[in-house]
């Protein structure tokens, strides 16, 4: 017998399901414009209403191009139009989330993630047949992407935020150490800590040497010499008791075998050593998720991105939103028994994990 429906239910989740299909769409159309500098050129006009013209111009961007994606954007409530004039408006509160000058608080930069992921969608439609996963390698622009989000963050809160948060590093950095960053990409995070704290030593360790020319690039722009890149797998760390502090970003979830990365991190550290470890701030049961702030997108991101790419290399999938519970039982089986849990108020989406090597 078939199940009832209640008809009004139906009809309001058709109408929630219309919203998701505008919102995506939005999605997309919010990358592009992050991308050819749409939002910031709309920022220019210091929240007066401009021609479809002029803001082409001011982005030198076509014409026509812009005005449809002027269209998208005031039907999502995003920039506003005046019919009387034929004006589009960013207004200044919108700016402050969507433009370059925004920093941290610019969110039209994670909007690029929707488009890297969906280029990737026929492979990913065999892996849910098949099993399996999708390499790095069809992933043109993800380290760009990432470095972009993650260097903000970088800029703005690694020496002065965010490594106060170990006990004494700073003090020790600044007397001169050894440093390694496991999984660096193209090596910011490196060269902004070896650029504040030049008594130290800083190794950048990272499997794409194409990423690391870029790190080597910008440490040698910035004339450091306390910086070097080495080319290799963050599952096979060799080197015992060689780092005095070990730093992972968004590292760790994504590896093939996570449980041998931590195991080289452990191994790699001197007894006393701390490792920061910055991840996915999220419980390792959806259950517990129900109102994270970004958790269909991190979700989603973890099937098309993070999870797929480690079954790539026939690894556990563990994936984007793998939680603290997990975290910690990870952290421990390597030995990591000293282990503090940091968040920051003005950042929902990283746990901060403190881990000790004991003595």
């Amino acid at each position: 017998m078939a199940t009832e429906i209640d008809k009004d239910r139906a009809a309001e989740f058709m109408e929630e399901m219309r919203v998701i299909l505008n919102h995506g769409m939005a999605a997309t159309m919010i990358g592009i414009g992050h991308r050819v500098g749409l939002f910031d050129a709309m920022a220019t006009f210091d929240g007066a209403g401009a021609t479809t013209h002029e803001i082409a111009h001011a982005a030198g961007l076509d014409e026509r191009y812009a005005r449809e994606w002027l269209n998208t954007m005031t039907t999502a409530g995003i920039v506003t139009y005046d019919g009387r004039t034929d004006t589009y408006r960013l207004p200044p509160e919108h700016a402050a989330c969507t433009t370059r000058a925004a920093g941290l608080a610019n969110m039209a930069s994670y909007a690029q993630y929707i488009s890297l992921c969906a280029s990737v969608e026929d492979e990913l439609v065999e892996c849910f047949k098949h099993g399996g996963g999708v390499p790095y390698t069809s992933y043109d622009r993800f380290h760009a992407v990432m470095a972009e989000s993650s260097g903000k963050r970088f800029d703005a809160l690694l020496a002065k935020v965010v490594l106060p948060m170990v006990p004494g590093i700073v003090d020790q950095l600044r007397e001169g150490i050894r440093v390694a960053d496991i999984g660096t990409g193209q090596g910011h995070a490196i060269n902004v800590m070896a650029k504040a704290f030049p008594s130290s030593h800083f190794v950048g360790i990272d499997f794409s040497d194409g990423a690391l020319d870029i790190g080597r690039a910008e440490a040698a722009e910035w004339g450091l010499d306390n910086a070097e890149f080495v080319a290799a797998d963050a599952a096979k760390l060799t080197g015992d008791e060689q780092y005095d502090f070990i730093t992972t970003f968004d590292a760790v979830h994504d590896q093939a075998h996570p449980q041998d990365m931590v195991d080289g991190i452990y191994r790699s550290l001197k007894p006393g050593g701390y490792w920061l470890c910055v991840d996915i701030r999220a419980s390792s049961h959806v259950g517990e998720n129900m109102d994270h702030p970004m958790g269909t997108f991190m979700y989603a991101v973890s099937c098309q991105h993070c999870m797929t790419v480690s079954l790539a290399y026939e690894g556990e999938g563990l994936g984007a939103m793998w939680g603290v519970q997990k975290a910690k039982e990870i952290f421990a089986a390597a030995g990591f028994t000293d282990v503090a849990v940091k968040t920051l108020d003005f950042d929902p989406t990283n746990n901060y994990y403190i881990c000790r090597k004991p003595d």
